[in-house]
């Protein structure tokens, strides 16, 4: 049996008509070697059945709601789980241009997934120019986070043409309680709950200074700095102040998205960390840093101060269950696109970056699970939606965007047969993080890059992928001075 927790309910429940909390990757893969050359509903659903046990959560488990909405939704295996219902094949008009499949993929990632079954959906499109597939899945983000992906991922996947050996299913079909146990834990936990909101708010209290949006409440970094002296923490790096200034992108979203998506050569990204310090991630940074400015600049939207980004981090250590939900919070930092020149802009990242690092490691970076425990499940749903649709019209701007850097393998994968050439992450934007995304995702000697925004404030983000190339270019010339 297993419950989702406050912050896997909390992507349930920010969902609106333009806003879905999925998350996805586009895989292009060589479908010429594997049986038949092609990729088919049929082949990929017998591996879905067949491996599904190994990632059982984002595979083959359904929500069930507790009556009255009084408790967060458990998880169960679904008794009609059939891979087929959720793998699906399409095809693109000739000649299968990269466009044409960035408008199928934003046309796709705009759906929502039907929460009546196991919440994910796989789309096999035909017809790329070259004779190549793509492979579109998302899912969302309550049943997984990223590490939970990578492992979901990993459990369809093989490092060769030929399907590895697995340990066949020995689980027992998971079921949730009860209407009356669920009713009975729901108005336990109600009747507790101010005890728990008071444990999450002193838990919370010495880091409001670091809390996006928060930090910039009047007497929220006095508050920080008196319980952290109160309760004797070690001294922390102080969080900078950050104001996210007004961008193109940070207006309120609609419901159609527009997908992107580039590669960049990791060697090269290597040589630029040897040459002038700093770390793969750091890097990453800088380049986003320069693209946003090139395309802010362009448009006569620069701000004059930095941005400020929210990167996600994962909580998970170690061994940890995968049925512990999501393991996730945001490091918010600011990222110094007001700065016009290339070196002193990659010195302020690495600083920012530092500091930022520093503070979460000598901070809880729990403050993401605490403020979404704050209130009971019944009053949660309505009040993350309230809040979504009201920063825009309130001009409340924690921050301006996302910016995720995953590492990945850096050798070959094959779905069943067909090697995967290049994998595209795709992620949420919403209206209080911004309606643009970036997450790079490493890969087979390459940073893939995947950019979700929202159609009518960046119609066309392919122009920021061009940006990051020439980014790269601006940084390989520093290390040549």
């Amino acid at each position: 049996m297993s419950q989702l927790t406050t912050v896997d309910a909390t992507f349930l429940n920010a969902e609106t008509d333009t806003t879905h909390a999925h998350i996805a990757g586009l895989g292009i893969v060589d479908a010429t070697s594997s049986p038949g050359g092609r990729l088919s509903v049929p082949a990929v659903a017998g591996l879905v059945r067949a491996r599904a046990h190994l990632a059982a959560r984002p595979l083959r488990r359904r929500l069930v709601q507790v009556p009255l909405n009084l408790d967060h939704p458990y998880w169960e295996d679904d008794p009609d789980f059939d891979p087929e219902r959720h793998i699906f094949e399409i095809g693109l008009p000739a000649p299968g241009t990269d466009r044409q499949l960035a408008d199928v993929v934003a046309m796709l990632h705009e759906q929502p997934l039907d929460r009546s079954r196991p919440l994910w959906e796989m789309f096999i499109i035909q017809g790329l120019a070259g004779g190549l597939t793509a492979v579109y899945a998302k899912v969302h983000h309550a049943a997984v986070d990223g590490v939970l992906a990578a492992e979901a991922l990993a459990a369809l996947l093989d490092l060769s043409p030929e399907p590895r050996d697995l340990p066949a299913d020995e689980t027992e079909p998971s079921r949730a309680p009860g209407t009356a146990e669920m009713l009975r834990t729901g108005l336990l936990k109600t009747a507790l709950h101010p005890v728990r909101t008071a444990m999450s708010i002193a838990r919370t209290a010495p880091y409001l200074d670091e809390i996006p949006g928060v930090s910039s409440i009047p007497g929220a970094r006095l508050m920080s700095s008196i319980t952290q002296n109160a309760l004797r923490r070690r001294e922390l790096p102080k969080a900078p102040r950050m104001n996210a200034p007004p961008t193109p992108f940070n207006e309120p979203i609609g419901r159609r998205r527009a997908v992107a998506c580039g590669e960049l050569p990791l060697s090269e990204i290597k040589q630029i960390r040897r040459a002038l310090g700093g770390s793969i991630n750091d890097i990453v940074m800088a380049l986003c840093a320069t693209a946003l400015r090139k395309w802010l600049e362009k448009r006569g939207d620069l701000p004059e101060g930095p941005l400020v980004t929210a990167v996600p981090v994962s909580l998970r250590r170690g061994a940890a269950r995968s049925d512990t939900g999501n393991q996730v919070t945001i490091m918010a930092t600011p990222l110094a696109t007001h700065i016009p020149d290339p070196a002193d802009r990659y010195v302020a990242v690495r600083r920012d970056m530092d500091t930022a690092k520093r503070r979460f490691t000598g901070s809880s970076g729990s403050w993401v699970r605490d403020i979404s425990a704050l209130l009971p499940a019944p009053l949660a749903g309505a009040a993350t939606r309230l809040a979504l649709q009201a920063a825009p019209t309130m001009s409340l701007r924690p921050i301006n965007l996302i910016i995720s850097n995953v590492p990945g393998p850096q050798f070959p994968l094959y779905l069943c047969g067909a090697r995967v050439l290049d994998y595209y992450p795709l992620s949420v934007i919403t209206d209080v993080t911004g309606g643009l995304n970036i997450t790079v995702f490493s890969y087979d000697g390459r940073l893939n890059i995947g950019l979700v925004a929202c159609r009518d404030l960046i119609p066309d983000p392919s122009e920021l992928i061009d940006h990051l190339v020439d980014a790269l270019d601006e940084m390989k010339d520093l290390t040549r001075d």
